[in-house]
């Protein structure tokens, strides 16, 4: 059922795509031979007016196809008969349409879950963060010169530099200071896990579990939401730590796990399973988790949509520096795979029908911003190329434009292929 979802939300984004186009091009008055859901054989179609409307046979992707998009025309209603600034606007309507569409839903999201902003709600004692004077109530600014607007940021900042020393900028009481941090660094190791999470309270992971996750031994074993975890094998447990503790000495040893539910004790036996877990990087603190009213939620619905938009860009710059891996690449089946590994956390259907629409949003953005980069073959690089147009005031001559543009297809579905065995590899592996 969690890949079904999955799948169903993969199609919308791309689907939501092709409206855009669809509908900017109708209203610029471009015939529109066909709006096909799907691709490969015609399964079933319906012609309505000049446009036919198809289902094909395998269910992924979406297209529109546009008289004089891929050829030329001298119809007046052609796309290539067509002043530059509206094809600009026919291709440009496609990826906004992904962050128009985003931005709604996360705003739904976020006005029934809240928004966790940059503001320390928790930090610490002799932590990374509270050594450089980081305190309850701050707002975090900047990490090395680059502007933090959500928690995201800051994460994918790290990872990418590694956790390395840096200078934060943040905001007390209204007054702007700086300083330095210098991350805790966690070197990669195995981890042995029962296969749920904690809630927090006052700062603090507790000992009462916030959800199971699916197929790992704490569901096989019977654990359920809301159970108080009272001992480990005899041992008092208060809290997170007691278990961590408790883990890093017993490993992957059969555990009896006494849990306090519906005030009686159930036991649970429960054998650990080892996760590799990476590097990572610990600052000391938590952030705040704040529920506004409608403007509050928009406003902050479009500051994480730009953040996004933003580390799309950041990610393409890393790639080409080396500062990221074509490893960390993912396609399709690890869009459709990450989708359900989020709903599938979820325990019940309204958190499972949040997680999905969340990640939705997120995907929707990174689509919509990747087709705005000028490479062959992605809208940003139709729009580059009217751009160019306009300023010479002359097309650019339809053999050049077929050769970049096949360039680039060739150069994507190298990629697609790569991503498609990356993404499975990872799968099969579990890394």
């Amino acid at each position: 059922m969690n890949l079904i979802l999955a799948f169903l939300a993969f199609n919308f984004i791309i689907i939501v795509h092709e409206l855009g186009h669809f509908i900017v091009a109708k209203l610029a008055d471009i015939k529109v031979i066909e709006f096909s859901l799907f691709v490969g054989p015609k399964i079933f179609s319906i012609q309505k007016g000049e446009t036919t409307y198809s289902l094909r046979l395998f269910p992924i992707l979406a297209y529109v196809k546009m008289e004089g998009e891929e050829e030329q025309s001298d119809s007046e209603r052609a796309f290539n008969r067509k002043p530059v600034w509206t094809r600009a606007a026919v291709i440009a309507a496609g990826p906004l349409s992904n962050l128009f569409v985003a931005v709604i839903v996360l705003s739904i999201v976020f006005s029934l879950t809240g928004f966790t902003t940059s503001k320390l709600s928790y930090v610490e004692e002799n932590s990374p963060a509270y050594n450089a004077s980081l305190r309850e109530g701050d707002v975090l600014l900047k990490y090395d010169e680059k502007n933090i607007y959500q928690p995201m940021d800051l994460i994918q900042f790290l990872y990418v530099y590694k956790g390395k020393p840096a200078e934060v900028e943040y905001l007390r009481d209204g007054e702007r200071f700086k300083t330095n941090i210098i991350p805790t660094v966690i070197p990669e190791q195995e981890k042995y896990l029962f296969g749920f999470n904690v809630k927090q309270v006052s700062g603090e992971l507790s000992n009462k579990v916030d959800y199971v996750m699916p197929d790992t031994p704490a569901a096989e074993a019977g654990m359920q939401q809301g159970d108080i975890i009272k001992s480990l094998n005899d041992l008092p447990i208060s809290g997170k730590k007691d278990i961590d503790q408790f883990m890093t000495e017993n490993k992957g040893n059969p555990v009896k796990m006494i849990v306090l539910r519906d005030n009686s004790e159930v036991i649970l036996d429960i054998v650990p399973y080892v996760n590799k877990v990476p590097e990572q990087y610990y600052l000391g603190f938590e952030y705040t988790l704040e529920k506004g009213n409608l403007l509050s939620v928009v406003k902050y619905s479009l500051v994480y949509a730009y953040s996004n938009v933003r580390n799309v860009a950041y990610s393409l710059g890393w790639l080409i520096t080396g500062k990221v891996s074509l490893n960390q690449m993912t396609g399709p089946v690890g869009i459709v795979s990450s989708i359900g590994d989020a709903v599938g956390q979820a325990t019940t259907f309204m958190n499972k029908l949040l997680y999905l629409l969340n990640i939705t949003a997120f995907i929707s953005i990174a689509i919509g911003a990747t087709n705005l980069i000028p490479f062959p073959a992605l809208d940003g690089s139709k729009l580059m190329l009217l751009l160019i147009e306009g300023i010479r005031k002359k097309p650019i001559p339809p053999e050049k434009e077929a050769f970049i543009s096949m360039v680039g297809f060739v150069i994507l579905i190298a990629l697609a292929v790569f991503t498609i065995y990356n993404d499975t590899l990872r799968i099969i592996t579990g890394g």
